[in-house]
């Protein structure tokens, strides 16, 4: 009776673990509401692809995607494929946030695979990124013209994932537009 009353703290805890774990899994459809319908965190960042620096004010005037993602990301260079698909279709301009890398490593990253974002922020210590609540790479936000994150998507982008979880999102916003005048 002793010798398995001395291992019941650690099962207590192995089972609250496995609950809090299977929670996670069962909510987890990477969809991270908690930003929604918020302003973009005020920022001001280096661009990665350019001299100078850029602000909020970049995500103002049109509908954006803002893609987090670092070369260091193996998730993120499966998605890359789709981005530069994205990208070609016009559909909606995407910024990228390259997060906790390495400035060179990045470059020969976009130089070599191609480059769909209009713009790259560069965020070596991931100041921005935690201010954005990002939980790792890759992550996107969708952002209106106003600068509002409208929706969330953590994990990497496919066309199944774009059609399912972001095209009805952009649909809403353009009818809202539209109902605006």
């Amino acid at each position: 009776m002793r010798k398995n009353s001395r291992y019941l703290p650690l099962g207590v805890v192995v089972v609250i673990l496995a609950i809090i774990s299977l929670s996670m899994v069962f909510t987890q459809d990477g969809h991270a509401p908690k930003l929604e319908n918020k302003p973009l965190p005020t920022f001001s960042l280096q661009r990665l692809d350019t001299s100078g620096a850029a602000d909020e004010s970049l995500f103002t005037g049109k509908l954006q995607l803002l893609n987090v993602w670092a070369s260091w990301c193996a998730v993120c260079k499966s998605e890359h494929a789709f981005l530069l698909q994205l990208a070609q279709q016009h559909e909606v301009s995407i910024v990228g946030l390259n997060y906790r890398d390495n400035r060179q490593a990045a470059m020969r990253e976009l130089n070599q695979s191609g480059n769909p974002y209009q713009a790259v922020l560069y965020d070596p210590k991931g100041a921005f990124a935690l201010d954005l609540g990002v939980y790792g790479t890759p992550e996107s936000y969708l952002i209106d013209s106003t600068g509002t994150i409208r929706y969330r998507y953590l994990g990497a982008l496919d066309e199944n994932v774009w059609q399912r979880e972001f095209v009805p999102v952009i649909k809403m916003l353009q009818q809202e537009d539209q109902a605006n005048g």
